[in-house]
């Protein structure tokens, strides 16, 4: 920037001022005999190469004086052309960079990083279509992703097929089309989906920010065990806007170690702190019922409540109201023999890794003829290994997730219970068949009904 800066006022050539006159002086016709480098000092009185002293190499030898002290034995005129000297002098060499300094646009190098205004304007169509697509997708929750991706397939998927549209409405750019991009750059991959994603949600927490304005808001909490069985912690903020409207807004996701109260309460505050809030602003609290997030003595609860009294807590409705229907539920004879009965299967299948072992090899083996026979596709990403969910007590939808993963398995479960059956003998092999014939009865009559 310094030297783009020297370049751009050039050499200090004073052309109305007047030499001081001693026995001999600086000549002004010599700025024009001398123009592309040499300047003249008139607080010291001296000649300067302006080239030298922009880009001479330091290891080469010879015109220093024209660099460093100046240039003052005007008698010597002879010097300037000295110093200049041949096509390989010091001076020469400067005056080479210098030349590929102001024409680096033109340079081969530059060449290959610039691109032209066309690429860009292809470029930038391409990243708006995908931004377009993918915020479409993100407001209305849907998969963004085909399972069949390939350029062979009808569908694929909803991004690309969003993307696709998005390119051929605008008539008057025929070169955006993504199938003629380069390979490397048609801003489709699910790395870049990824990134875009990450910037929207950036962005909304931004505005959520905002819209908060520093205010007093109150805080949501629960955890859950992902896929992989790592905890995950999700919290939501509740505040009245500038309207004067209650909204519950998702803050983010976080991963926990463990569920005690300490935990959860550092993980709240370091994701509080990065959105530049604090606990100090915090009016209320509502979580589950467990011990560690409603305990009047070490629960999250009396953690928040002792940095900010007047955090009150509001046991989670929603909570209360999956007890009261899980409840209710277990009162209904139909439904609670349903469920005894698929807590016996479970039990039974899934009792030892070796019965997991030959759930696998039976899933496996019925992949394997829905293949031959054309009734799945094979692709990458499906037909993955699945297990029977176990619900949970306070999640009433878990134990609809339960019917349905065993009404998808069902018949890998009968050669499953058969599998163990033969493994048994006397009594157990008698519970096995009771168990059997017992979840297949209760299994078909809900199917009935």
């Amino acid at each position: 920037m310094i030297r783009r800066e020297y370049i751009r006022r050039g050499p200090c050539q004073p052309s109305n001022y007047t030499f001081p006159k001693t026995k001999r002086n600086f000549v002004r016709k010599w700025f024009e005999k001398y123009k592309p480098w040499l300047e003249y000092s008139i607080e010291k009185d001296a000649a300067y190469c302006f080239v030298c002293y922009l880009f001479k190499n330091d290891s080469a030898c010879g015109g220093d004086a024209f660099v460093n002290g100046g240039f003052r034995t005007w008698s010597k005129s002879s010097a300037f052309d000295k110093h200049v000297g041949n096509h390989m002098s010091a001076h020469n060499n400067a005056m080479k960079n210098f030349d590929i300094f102001n024409k680096q646009k033109s340079s081969i190098a530059c060449c290959f990083e610039k691109f032209t205004n066309e690429a860009k304007s292809d470029y930038r169509i391409r990243l708006e279509n995908s931004i377009e697509a993918l915020r479409f997708i993100c407001l209305q929750g849907l998969a963004s992703r085909g399972h069949d991706e390939s350029g062979k397939s009808l569908n694929q998927g909803n991004y690309l097929e969003l993307v696709k549209i998005f390119t051929k409405r605008d008539k008057n750019t025929p070169r955006a089309p993504v199938l003629k991009t380069p390979g490397n750059c048609t801003l489709t991959s699910p790395d870049i989906q990824r990134d875009i994603i990450s910037v929207f949600a950036k962005e909304t927490t931004k505005k959520i920010i905002e819209e908060l304005d520093g205010g007093f808001f109150g805080i949501l909490a629960d955890e859950s065990a992902d896929i992989a069985y790592k905890e995950q912690m999700s919290l939501c903020l509740r505040y009245v806007d500038k309207r004067g409207a209650v909204v519950e807004r998702f803050l983010g996701i976080v991963h926990v170690g463990n569920t005690t109260s300490l935990t959860l309460k550092a993980a709240i505050q370091q994701l509080l702190l990065v959105n530049s809030l604090t606990l100090s602003s915090v009016r209320g609290q509502g979580y589950d019922g467990p011990s560690n997030m409603r305990g009047s003595i070490n629960g999250l609860k009396s953690l928040i409540m002792n940095e900010s009294p007047c955090a009150y807590y509001v046991h989670c409705f929603a909570h209360q109201l999956q007890l009261t229907l899980i409840a209710v539920a277990k009162k209904n004879v139909d439904c609670s023999e349903l469920f005894d009965s698929l807590a016996i299967l479970l039990n039974v299948i899934a009792s030892s890794p070796k019965r997991k072992e030959i759930f696998r090899d039976k899933q496996a083996e019925h992949l394997e003829k829905a293949l031959q026979m054309g009734e799945v596709a094979s692709w990458s990403g499906l037909n993955q290994e699945k297990g029977l969910n176990r619900p949970g007590d306070t999640r009433w939808g878990s134990h609809f997730k339960t019917i349905l993963s065993v009404f998808s398995s069902f018949s890998i479960v009968l050669d499953v219970l058969e599998a163990i059956g033969d493994f048994c003998d006397g009594l157990e092999l008698v519970k096995v068949e009771k168990r059997h014939i017992l979840c297949e009865h209760l299994i078909l009559f809900s199917l009935d009904n």
